[in-house]
């Protein structure tokens, strides 16, 4: 005991718990990662001068979403769930679920919110949905943001660990009720958090389609023929082998990186 020194102790909050259970449950399916490096020099450079006009800074995650709920519009296989033994269910509205890191009385929380219809929405519009979220008012009780949560969901974030697993065993292959509650894909940007050099690769989610938006870094680049430094940001695209084979995976990866590098949605 001597030998421990000192140390500190806090509580495993039910927040964490609620993260462990779903990630374990996510762990089962079989994913495979694509690392991309994509150059976004054009779309920083449109950010940029269309802060200094207009006063108005775009997010950067939100235009990566728009550019995600694009190709997903487009792509429909990725937008879609597992439903029961013997079905998919492709959907048209691309819900995206996103992480809003909220502090409370001196305490840290990722919360949940989900961005709906994004591929009918504009940057602007996603972006000021995203602000709005960010200062949203919040309290102790509060787990999820934006919509009300329901009688049964309000439940089902405060029931037991067990029941909280069988609860995420009914909803596994409901597509459903996994569209409600998860929305058909999830962004993640670990790079607004703080100066991130490289890439992340996730243990996966509930989704069949998930993107972490990593780090960007200048590094020199061929445009027409010649070298210039360059903005390149690193994303990581997941997605369940169960439902997506590599031929669309290349097919989708294409479409996305065209369009952020075009800058697609900010003209």
């Amino acid at each position: 005991m001597d030998n421990l020194g000192n140390y500190t102790k806090k509580p495993y909050t039910k927040y964490r718990k609620n993260i462990e259970i779903v990630v374990k449950e996510a762990w089962r399916k079989r994913r495979f990662n694509s690392i991309l490096e994509i150059d976004v020099t054009n779309a920083r450079n449109i950010i940029k001068k269309y802060k200094d006009k207009k006063g108005f800074k775009i997010s950067f995650t939100g235009w990566v979403i728009k550019c995600v709920a694009q190709t997903m519009s487009e792509y429909k296989e990725f937008n879609s769930y597992k439903h029961g033994n013997s079905k998919i269910l492709i959907f048209d509205d691309v819900d995206v679920a996103i992480p809003v890191e909220r502090s409370f009385e001196g305490k840290t929380r990722p919360m949940a919110y989900i961005l709906r219809k994004t591929n009918e929405k504009s940057v602007i519009e996603i972006t000021n949905e995203i602000r709005a979220v960010q200062t949203q008012k919040i309290d102790e009780s509060t787990q999820v943001l934006g919509e009300k949560i329901s009688k049964f969901e309000k439940f089902a974030l405060n029931a037991p660990i067990l029941l909280k697993k069988f609860i995420i065993w009914l909803l596994n292959d409901n597509a459903k009720l996994k569209k409600k509650h998860f929305g058909t894909t999830a962004v993640t940007a670990i790079g607004m958090k703080g100066k991130f050099p490289g890439w992340i690769i996730p243990l996966g989610g509930v989704a069949t389609t998930l993107f972490v938006v990593g780090g960007i870094t200048k590094k020199p680049g061929v445009v027409n023929n010649k070298i210039k430094i360059r903005e390149y940001l690193h994303l990581t695209l997941t997605v369940d082998h169960d439902l997506i084979d590599g031929g669309p995976l290349v097919r989708f990866t294409e479409r996305l990186v065209n369009l952020m590098e075009s800058g697609f949605g900010l003209s």
